[in-house]
C-alpha cells in the first residue's frame, strides 16, 4: 500500500518504580487540626518564597544559590524541612519548563498547519495526511489573523524559554481561574478561599533510609501513631519532647499495609504527605516509597501464553483474547467507563474498568496485555481539524496518560505484562480483515473489537491480515506455507481431518481413530523448504 508509514516495533513497558498508599486521619481533635493548619500555612509560605526565588534565578541557578536558599529556609524551619521544600521547588520548576517546551511545540505545529492551508487555493481538497484549503475568503481572512496571533504567542514563548522564565502558580492555575467563575463551580467565596489556602499548604517530608521508621520529620510507627517535627517558630506547640507533636489519630493502611510495615520496621525510606480535602472536611496521610528497578521480561516471554488486545475508546475498552499464534478465541469483551462528573468520579470509573479487564485477563490465562502507544498531542489542534470540534473533544477526553500509568501499576500486581504497539492503521486494518469474518447472528463485531484483534496480533509479531495470498507454485513446499496465522513450529495445521460420522470407511471407526498406522511411502521426495513465507502486513492490498 503506497504511503503507509513505517511502524514502530512493539515493546514491553517497564513496570512501576514507585508506590503510594493513603489512609484517613480519623478522630482528630480540634487542637490537632489547628496545629496541622498552622504547620501547613507556615511551610506553605516558605515554599512560595522559595519558588519565587528559584524562578528569579532562571537559568543562573547553581549549587551556590541552592545552598543559600536552603540556609535561609533552615533558620525558619529545620534542615530536613528545608531540603523537602527546595526539592519540591526544583521539581515544580522543571515541570513548568517541560510544559513550556510542549507549548512551544504545539504553537509550531499550529503555525505550520495554518501556513500550509493558507498557501492552498480556496476549496482545495485535502488528503489523509494534510487538510485542504479553506472554503471561503472570509474564513481565509480570519485564519490569517489567527496565524499572526499564534506567531506572536510563539515569539513570546520562545523568548521566555531562552531567558529561563516560567509561569508557575502554587495551588494550580485552574483553581485560580475558578475564582472568577464561582457560580459555575457552585462555590462561595469562602469555600473557594478555604480550598485555595489548603492547596497552597505544605505538609510533606522526604524519606530517609537508615533513620528511625524511615522518616524523621513525619514519623509513623508500625502501630500507626503519627508524629510531626514542628518547625522552629512553632516549637511551642509541641506536646512531646524534641519539638514533636503527636496526633490523636492513628493510621492503618489497608492496601499494601504489610509492605509498608516491612519498610518502616527495617528503617527504610518512606515519604509522607498530609493534606486536607476541603469538600469532605477530611484529613488524609499519603505514604510513598520507591521500588527497585525491575528488569522487564523479554518480549518472547510475554508472547508465550497469548495476548489480550485492548482498543482504547472514549467510553470503553474493547478487548479480545488471542492465542500465541494470533487466533482470536472466545467472545469479544467490552469494559465501559464514564468520563463525566468530577475528577474523583472519572478516576474511580477508570480504575473499575481496568480492574475488570485485569481479572478477565487472569481468567483467560494470557500473560500480557497489548495496548496502543497513544499520544494525541499533535492530533487535537483546532488548526488541523478545524470545524470537527466534537472529534477534538473526543480524542482530548481519552485519558491516555493516566490510563498508561494506572494500567502498568495495576497489571504488575496481577503478574501481567504490558506490551505497547504502534497505533497506526489498527482500526482500519482490523475492520478490513476481522470484523466481517467473525460476525455471526449471535456475535456482534464492532470496529473496536476488530481493532483489539489487530493490536493483539501486532504485539504477537503477526501481520494484521488473516491470510496471505496462495503460493505462486503448484506445491506449497516450494514457496512456504500459505497461511501466516499459525507459527512455523505448529504441526498438523493443514492435515486431513479424520471423519467423525458413521459413514467412515471400513478401516476407520466412527470415532475417527485408525486401527493401524498408514505405511510409509516408498516415493522419494525433495526435502521440504525451511523458508517460511510470510507476507509483510505493510504490502497487502486489501
Amino acid at each position: 500500500m503506497g504511503g503507509v508509514r513505517e511502524l514502530a516495533a512493539p515493546f514491553v513497558v517497564a513496570g512501576p518504580c514507585g508506590v503510594a498508599v493513603r489512609d484517613r486521619l480519623k478522630h482528630l481533635t480540634p487542637w490537632d487540626e489547628e496545629v496541622l493548619r498552622a504547620v501547613g500555612e507556615h511551610q506553605g509560605r516558605l515554599a512560595s518564597r522559595d519558588l519565587r526565588a528559584r524562578c528569579a534565578d532562571g537559568l543562573e541557578h547553581s549549587k551556590e544559590t541552592w545552598a543559600s536558599r536552603k540556609r535561609d529556609l533552615t533558620a525558619r524551619s529545620s534542615s530536613r524541612i528545608a531540603g523537602a521544600i527546595t526539592k519540591a521547588t526544583h521539581d515544580q520548576w522543571a515541570l513548568a519548563r517541560r510544559c513550556q517546551a510542549a507549548h512551544v511545540q504545539t504553537l509550531e505545529a499550529g503555525i505550520r498547519t495554518l501556513r500550509h492551508r493558507l498557501s492552498l487555493p480556496l476549496g482545495a481538497p485535502g488528503t489523509k495526511r494534510a487538510p485542504g484549503g479553506y472554503r471561503s475568503r472570509g474564513e481565509w481572512f480570519h485564519k490569517s489573523r489567527r496565524l499572526t496571533a499564534l506567531e506572536a504567542r510563539h515569539d513570546a514563548a520562545v523568548r521566555d524559554r531562552q531567558a529561563g522564565r516560567v509561569r508557575v502558580v502554587r495551588g494550580g492555575k485552574r483553581l485560580l481561574n475558578t475564582r472568577h467563575h464561582l457560580a459555575d463551580a457552585h462555590l462561595t467565596e469562602e469555600q473557594w478561599r478555604e480550598r485555595w489556602e489548603a492547596e497552597r499548604w505544605f505538609i510533606a517530608a522526604d524519606g530517609e533510609s537508615g533513620k528511625r521508621f524511615g522518616n524523621e520529620t513525619i514519623r509513623v510507627t508500625p502501630d500507626g501513631e503519627v508524629s510531626i517535627k514542628l518547625p522552629a517558630p512553632l516549637s511551642h506547640l509541641a506536646n512531646t519532647k524534641h519539638g514533636r507533636y503527636t496526633l490523636a489519630s492513628t493510621v492503618r493502611f489497608a492496601h499494601r499495609g504489610v509492605e509498608w510495615a516491612d519498610r518502616v520496621t527495617a528503617n527504610r525510606a518512606v515519604a509522607y504527605r498530609i493534606h486536607l480535602d476541603t469538600g469532605r472536611g477530611r484529613w488524609y496521610l499519603t505514604a510513598s516509597w520507591q521500588r527497585p528497578v525491575v528488569q522487564t521480561i523479554p518480549l518472547a516471554t510475554a508472547r508465550a501464553r497469548g495476548m489480550i488486545g485492548v482498543d482504547t475508546n472514549a467510553d470503553h475498552f474493547a478487548a479480545y483474547h488471542l492465542d500465541p499464534h494470533g487466533n482470536p478465541t472466545g467472545e469479544p469483551r467490552r469494559f465501559f467507563y464514564d468520563l463525566s462528573g468530577t475528577t474523583a468520579h472519572r478516576d474511580a470509573r477508570i480504575r473499575h474498568a481496568l480492574t475488570q479487564l485485569l481479572h478477565w485477563a487472569r481468567q483467560t490465562g494470557a500473560g500480557a496485555i497489548a495496548i496502543e502507544d497513544l499520544d494525541f498531542t499533535t492530533e487535537k489542534t483546532r488548526e488541523k481539524h478545524g470545524r470537527r470540534k466534537r472529534f477534538r473533544q473526543l480524542i482530548s477526553g481519552i485519558p491516555t496518560g493516566k490510563l498508561k500509568a494506572r494500567l502498568v501499576s495495576m497489571a504488575a500486581e496481577q503478574g501481567l505484562s504490558i506490551v505497547a504497539v504502534d497505533p497506526a492503521y489498527t482500526s482500519v486494518w482490523g475492520a478490513q480483515h476481522w470484523q466481517k469474518p467473525l460476525a455471526t447472528p449471535h456475535r456482534r463485531m464492532s470496529r473496536h473489537d476488530a481493532a483489539g484483534i489487530a493490536i493483539g496480533r501486532r504485539a504477537l509479531g503477526h501481520p494484521v491480515r488473516r491470510r496471505t495470498a496462495p503460493p505462486p507454485h503448484d506445491r506449497r513446499d516450494r514457496a512456504g506455507h500459505r497461511t501466516a496465522q499459525a507459527g512455523p513450529g505448529t504441526r498438523g495445521r493443514e492435515g486431513t481431518r479424520p471423519p467423525a460420522t458413521d459413514h467412515a470407511p471400513k478401516d476407520v471407526p466412527p470415532n475417527g481413530t485408525r486401527k493401524r498406522q498408514p505405511s510409509a511411502s516408498n516415493t522419494v521426495r525433495d526435502a521440504p523448504s525451511t523458508h517460511q513465507w510470510v507476507q509483510d502486513p505493510l504490502m497487502h492490498t486489501g
